[in-house]
C-alpha cells in the first residue's frame, strides 16, 4: 500500500515543524503558534488522504453487481477487506 502522504509533502511539513522548533528561542509564542498550524495541517492532510483511500476502497467493492460471478465477487471483497485491514493497522501503529 502506498504512503498516505508523498515524500515531498512529508518533507515540507517536517521542515516547517523543525523551523518552528528552531525559532523558539527568538520567539517562543510565534514558534508555538507555527507548530500548532503545522500540526493542524498534518491532521487535515491525513484526514483527506484517508478519506480518499476509503473512497477508492469503497468503489472497489461497490462496483460488484449481479452479473459478476460469485467467485469473482468474493475475491474482490476479500481483497477490499485486506486493504481495509492494512490501512487500519497502519493508522493504529502511528
Amino acid at each position: 500500500m502506498s504512503p498516505l502522504l508523498s515524500g515531498e509533502e512529508t518533507g515540507k511539513l517536517e521542515l516547517r515543524m523543525q523551523q518552528a522548533v528552531s525559532s523558539f528561542v527568538d520567539g517562543p509564542r510565534a514558534a508555538i503558534e507555527e507548530a500548532d498550524h503545522v500540526l493542524e495541517e498534518i491532521a487535515a492532510r491525513f484526514t483527506e488522504a484517508v478519506t480518499q483511500r476509503r473512497r477508492t476502497l469503497r468503489r472497489s467493492w461497490e462496483s460488484t453487481d449481479e452479473a459478476t460471478p460469485a467467485t469473482s465477487d468474493t475475491e474482490q471483497l476479500r481483497l477490499a477487506l485486506r486493504d481495509y485491514r492494512e490501512l487500519a493497522e497502519r493508522l493504529l501503529r502511528h
